[in-house]
């Protein structure tokens, strides 16, 4: 399993019904409202062979009231 964040800037008023969207399709592991730039941070794990641009674009990014997305790949933990 890969371990992604996925950020999310959500549309002004939509935060609330964006976070609840994401958790009905139980595919993220924990989810947090956050200050700054973006409005939501999710913690993925994505199956070993599974292209994760697809596998987000498929199960998140589709979400009505999302306006950006910033993805962050993990490695390795030390």
């Amino acid at each position: 399993m890969r371990c992604v964040f996925v950020q999310f800037r959500c549309q002004p008023g939509k935060t609330y019904e964006v976070a609840d969207a994401i958790y009905d399709r139980e595919v993220v592991s924990e989810l947090y409202s956050t200050s700054g730039e973006y409005d939501l941070i999710a913690k993925l794990y994505i199956p070993e062979g599974e292209d994760v641009g697809h596998f987000l674009t498929e199960r998140l990014f589709d979400i009505p009231g999302i306006n950006r997305t910033l993805t962050t790949m993990t490695f390795r933990a030390f």
